[in-house]
């Protein structure tokens, strides 16, 4: 209750200068990055050693390089086949990994990533896991650890957009979710990956006010794509709201709250709860950039870079049998706390960008 008073009591002329000052940074025009980076989903981004890496939704799950996260390269692939040889029993008619998320936990890779259907509830998230993500190293393997979540009809959240986060304890969490139920969290085991025994609670970050929200997968009630940061004593949760794979018409934008618990609640700048609705606007669509969103942050030593997908408005769609597929571009921003530590999101990076000393995400 301290906490949400505090909010409240900020100037609003303050707020209203810290608002405008992050739109115009996010109205610069994109497509800084270059090489294999035109189509990109949900881009999950971590550092190991002098290299960054890069994980989307695709086939296999594509891997992605970078010494200066300017120009990226193609590697190579998580899985060889589209999906994992059990997917297909368990989720019929799922057609290839979505939404990865990359994490350092225990001193091994772990991958995340969600199985399922356009438009449906019954999805799984699972796991895979590795030494490194050099792929010259001897060590370099990834180990299929399988389902670690499940959602059918009828749930109270739907099990895809999966991302861990380790506390300042040290204990790992994963958060996810999108339609039937908004953005959920719960601890994982350490030793496992897997979902705890010990706090077996699904504490609930975020949603959409209205029904629509938990009964039916209306664009109007979008909020998905859920990740979260430390920063200064604070927990950030940074979510996407409303279309993402409409072609031009794509009105996906990135929001944020925050907590001083990793379980919440989350406010945004205006107190607003993100239960409730909330969200404090960090990147949304302007000029021939369409529907940002799906977003990781990646922490390199004392900076910060947002890395998210966009459609680009110039360009036509991947075939004239599919007019709203049109591919989706990786863009890369520093990422600033302005005022009262509220994330700002910078111009695109270019080329040349100097590597920072080498700072895994926590």
């Amino acid at each position: 209750m301290m906490r949400k008073i505090t909010e409240r009591s900020r100037p609003a002329r303050a707020a209203s200068l810290c608002l405008t000052f992050a739109l115009l940074l996010a109205a610069r025009p994109g497509g800084a990055q270059v090489g294999d980076v035109r189509d990109v989903p949900d881009p999950a981004v971590i550092r190991d050693g002098a290299a960054y890496y890069i994980f989307a939704t695709g086939p296999g799950i594509p891997i992605r390089r970078s010494t200066d996260l300017v120009h990226w390269k193609l590697i190579g692939r998580v899985f060889r086949d589209s999906t994992p040889p059990w997917a297909q029993s368990a989720v019929p008619g799922t057609q290839y990994p979505w939404a990865p998320d990359i994490s350092l936990i225990g001193g091994r890779y772990h991958l995340y990533y969600a199985l399922s259907t356009f438009g449906g509830q019954h999805s799984v998230i699972a796991l895979a896991t590795n030494a490194t993500l050099d792929p010259k190293s001897p060590r370099y393997r990834w180990k299929d650890e399988g389902p670690v979540l499940e959602s059918k009809p009828g749930d109270a959240f739907n099990a895809i957009d999966p991302a861990a986060i380790v506390d300042e304890h040290g204990v790992p969490w994963l958060t996810w979710g999108s339609f039937w139920g908004g953005i959920k969290l719960r601890r994982l085991d350490a030793k496992t990956g897997k979902l705890s025994a010990v706090d077996t609670t699904t504490y609930s970050l975020a949603a959409r006010a209205g029904p629509d929200a938990t009964h039916g997968p209306l664009e109007t009630q979008a909020i998905e794509g859920p990740y979260i940061v430390r920063h200064a004593g604070w927990y950030y949760l940074f979510v996407s709201f409303d279309k993402c794979c409409e072609g031009t018409r794509s009105n996906y934008n990135v929001r944020a709250g925050r907590a001083r618990t990793i379980t919440g609640p989350y406010f945004d700048r205006d107190s607003v709860p993100m239960t409730e609705g909330g969200g404090t606007l960090v990147l949304a669509s302007h000029g021939v950039v369409r529907g940002p969103g799906h977003n990781s942050v990646l922490t390199d030593g004392a900076k910060y870079y947002i890395v998210h997908h966009y459609i680009n408005a110039t360009e036509g769609p991947a075939s004239p049998d599919a007019p709203l597929a049109i591919p989706r571009s990786l863009e890369i921003r520093p990422l600033y706390w302005a005022w009262a530590g509220w994330p700002v999101a910078g111009d695109p990076l270019t080329p040349p960008v100097a590597a920072a000393p080498a700072d895994r995400r926590r």
